[in-house]
């Protein structure tokens, strides 16, 4: 690729290496197209094919066709036994086959005469001293919430005052208590796949030049304050709350949804929309416990449906996931879907009161972006710890006593059905929220702390 030109005055050429997944890879897209459009950057995108998912193969092609100032560079990984971690999360061995490939990027970056990395917290450990090699500073785009970056920030001094002692609740210093029951499921166990790369990164964080967090000041006071100042980790690199990243581009749209359509027809104000990411499956019991619950709550709802992991592999009829006779009988009320949706064209639709959702983060800040409050149901990962960053800023409601991916019991139709009710009647509810919205768009609007941290970035670069 052609070098930016003379150093004198040339716009900064900011390389992004994001890793696997739509949790990660749509936060990357949003921050290249800020940086190229508004802070005088040029930008590539290193690419890794094929993607794991449908859905990640879908938004590069509409991002790069959208912005054609955003440069690709693709990137062909080193052969990878994937049979070394039988039974692994296809996405996390997405993140060791890249980790272990990290090596072959230094020509890649040589060739593309970049001036500064930003890459994804999966790859910190592995990146960083690729671009110590090339004379590069690097920093890492954290695309979850700043509560979680504490927690990896912090984890590995927990994990060695407690050797061998097991994974409690967490105190991480500055910030508040993160429980035991909140903490990810893989990092219980020390061994896993997972645990090596997030103790790995976690480490390799204080190495990092600059560390951005898509989050924003009003969202999550605490635990940026606690990082800017340096609280939770000593020797921490400059930490630059930039989010809410906004939407970057439009997905090909399906030609068999009509949800847009559909929502248009609805009073203000008026629906659920439901849906749980693109990232886990939900399991067969649970969602026919929460087909019932929206039945019997008797309010209008907007469903996305995801029964597999990989996109690619999802086979199931609507009718077989929900029970029998389900979509005829809420029909007129409620529109079912597996097809992608807009998911930020949906939380802004006027019609859409209530945010049903797993709470990965790309999910909670499109809901205070847009001002919808949420109903926070975690299924795996980091997505407890957002529950409670939302119950704690006062987007949403969050009883965090109900069951998620490895404990038993399913949470039942009966209680869905009685908080999706008390939700869309809370008042005092649906004013924080929407003044949380307000506080996104200050923040991100010229002046604001999220578009000084920005420029601020862009000027490091």
């Amino acid at each position: 690729m052609p070098s930016s030109g003379d150093a004198a005055g040339r716009r900064p050429h900011v390389v992004l290496i994001p890793s696997a997944g739509m949790g990660h890879l749509v936060p990357f897209g949003r921050l290249a197209v800020a940086l190229c459009s508004g802070h005088g950057c040029d930008v590539s995108l290193v690419t890794v094919l094929p993607t794991v998912s449908t859905a990640e193969s879908n938004h590069l092609e509409a991002l790069f066709d959208a912005f054609p100032a955003v440069r690709r560079i693709d990137f062909e990984l080193a052969p990878f036994d994937a049979s070394e971690f039988p039974g692994a999360d296809p996405f996390f061995l997405r993140f060791e086959a890249m980790r272990r490939s990290a090596p072959l990027l230094g020509p890649l970056l040589t060739g593309a005469g970049a001036s500064a990395l930003a890459t994804d917290i999966a790859l910190t450990s592995v990146v960083i001293p690729v671009a110590k090699e090339q004379g590069l500073p690097c920093h890492i785009l954290f695309t979850a919430s700043a509560a979680m970056l504490c927690l990896c920030a912090y984890f590995p001094t927990y994990l060695d005052a407690n050797a061998g002692g097991g994974v409690g609740d967490v105190d991480i210093p500055g910030v508040y208590r993160i429980p035991k029951a909140s903490i990810p499921q893989a990092l219980h166990d020390p061994n896993h796949l997972f645990t090596r790369q997030f103790v790995a990164n976690g480490r390799s964080l204080t190495n990092a030049a600059g560390i951005l967090v898509n989050t924003f000041e009003a969202l999550e006071p605490e635990a940026v304050t606690a990082l800017q100042q340096g609280k939770v980790a000593s020797g921490f690199p400059s930490v630059f709350a930039v989010g809410p990243l906004l939407p970057a581009s439009s997905q090909t749209k399906d030609p068999q949804a009509h949800y847009m359509e559909w929502l248009e027809a609805q009073p203000a104000r008026s629906v659920v929309y439901v849906s749980f990411g693109s990232r886990k499956a939900v399991s067969g019991e649970q969602l026919r416990e929460l087909a019932a619950g929206l039945e019997a709550s008797g309010h209008r709802f907007l469903w996305v449906v995801k029964s597999t992991v990989v996109d690619r592999d999802d086979a199931a009829e609507l009718g077989e996931l929900l029970g029998e006779g389900f979509l005829d009988r809420v029909q007129k009320r409620g529109l079912v879907t597996k097809a992608w949706v807009e998911q930020e064209e949906v939380l802004k639709h006027e019609s859409v009161a209530l945010f049903v959702s797993h709470c990965g983060w790309n999910s909670v800040t499109e809901a205070a972006t847009s001002g919808v409050p949420v109903l926070a149901l975690p299924r795996f990962g980091d997505q407890r710890v957002n529950s409670g960053v939302v119950s704690r800023a006062g987007l949403g409601v969050w009883v965090d006593s109900w069951s998620w991916e490895g404990e038993a019991g399913v949470i039942s139709a009966e209680e869905i059905s009685e908080k999706v009710k008390s939700a869309m009647g809370d008042e005092a509810l649906r004013r924080k929220a929407a003044s949380l919205g307000e506080a996104a768009a200050k923040a991100v609007a010229g002046g604001g702390s999220s578009h000084r941290c920005l420029a601020e970035f862009a000027r490091l670069c």
